[in-house]
């Protein structure tokens, strides 16, 4: 028997890496300074710190130190970009595309600018139950990109079903027309290789806690050149990371966000196969056991096209929040965590066209760095009780 409880939630948080946590803890102690001092020893140690990491996370996406801001999150990434451009830009042009199944760090911002008089045209993706479904069209981005276009903003992996777009010829598009590209790497980060000139990208959004790293810090990727990208900031004060995110700066979340990083790439080439075996297993033991299993979002057989731990299924006839309610010791999800306190249902798989019954009927499990067979393999039982146990209570 695995230990419990088991944790299969790794799209909305991942357990904090020992390593990492060794990488930080000199930063919560005794090297304390504030990397803005510039008098004392204190203050030079924690700078050293934050160049160090700026240069190791750049050094992981292809890019140039100075293209690196800190902030505290992806949230805080995607709204510095979007709001950011359209506040610099908006004299000249009024006018974003991005798509249906974004992230609400994406979709809320959008919402605001709409408000304050932005055009917005929101892309659908390619409906199921095509092997693609979940999947922006680069067609329909060049149809819909105008000559008043500042900004695409798409993300590179989707957060309930995984769907990684081909964002390569999405940046080729984007250049080819002079528009500005953004894309929500979150998910994305640490679980597939990244290079900001080979996916063609100009923002880039990440976040550590999704990648093994602390909550609470994260980056945005500006492009300094080819073009170069000018923000209006969010947050006014001391004039930090180049005047684009005043505050004092999360020394030792940095620093742990540049191990996480770090990490994700040393491990990912024998991380992403067997992430994708355990996947498959679930999938599999999903289907051999428990009628009426529906698959949601690109098929398994697109690795290119799916984050390797992702799996999103829907049961028929019973809901998946009461699924996950009656297996106990197991944490998956419904959906996104910055959605599951909405009634909603997930906008993300109503964008593939599924009927309520089957959103409702929904769960996302998300599978990580510390997960076995053995958990698989119990986590299949366990849903296989509660679906018969829940179907039997519904006749």
């Amino acid at each position: 028997m695995p230990h419990l409880p088991i944790y299969f939630d790794h799209h909305a948080t991942t357990p904090l890496d020992g390593r990492v946590l060794e990488a930080m803890l000199p930063y919560l102690g005794a090297e304390f300074g504030n990397a803005g001092s510039t008098t004392h020893s204190f203050g030079w140690a924690a700078k050293a710190a934050v160049d160090e990491a700026r240069q190791q996370i750049a050094a992981a996406l292809g890019a140039k130190p100075k293209e690196i801001v800190f902030t505290s999150g992806a949230t805080e990434s995607n709204n510095l970009a979007i709001r950011g451009v359209a506040a610099r830009y908006a004299e000249h042009s009024r006018h974003i595309v991005s798509a249906s199944s974004e992230h609400p760090a994406v979709l809320d911002p959008l919402s605001r600018l709409r408000r304050q008089g932005f055009e917005v045209t929101l892309l659908g993706v390619i409906p199921a139950p095509d092997p693609l479904a979940g999947l922006v069209r680069p067609e329909d981005l060049s149809a819909a990109i105008r000559p008043d276009t500042i900004l695409v903003s798409l993300m590179l992996a989707n957060n309930e079903m995984g769907a990684i777009p081909p964002m390569a010829r999405i940046g080729r598009i984007c250049k080819e027309r002079g528009v500005l590209l953004h894309s929500d790497a979150a998910q994305a980060a640490g679980r597939i290789p990244l290079d900001v000139d080979a996916l063609g990208v100009d923002l880039l959004s990440l976040s550590a806690h999704k990648m093994y790293g602390p909550k609470g810090v994260g980056a945005l990727y500006v492009r300094s050149r080819g073009p170069r990208v000018r923000l209006e900031p969010l947050i006014d004060g001391g004039g930090q990371e180049g005047g684009l995110r005043s505050g004092t700066l999360n020394v030792a979340g940095i620093v742990g966000l540049a191990r996480a990083v770090e990490l994700c790439l040393e491990e990912m080439p024998r991380e992403t196969p067997r992430l994708q075996a355990l996947r498959d297993r679930l999938y599999a033991g999903l289907m051999a056991t428990v009628p009426g299993v529906r698959l949601n979002g690109p098929a398994l057989q697109q690795p290119g096209h799916r984050l390797p731990g992702n799996l999103n299924v829907s049961f028929d006839g019973v809901e998946g929040q009461a699924v996950i309610l009656q297996m106990k010791d197991v944490a998956a999800s419904t959906g996104s965590a910055c959605t599951s306190e909405r009634p909603e249902p997930s906008h993300v798989l109503a964008a593939l066209g599924l009927p309520d019954e089957a959103i409702r009927g929904s769960i996302r499990f998300g599978l990580g760095r510390f997960n076995t067979e053995e958990e698989v393999d119990w986590v299949v039982a366990r849903a296989t009780e509660a679906v018969t146990r829940l179907r039997q209570m519904g006749t």
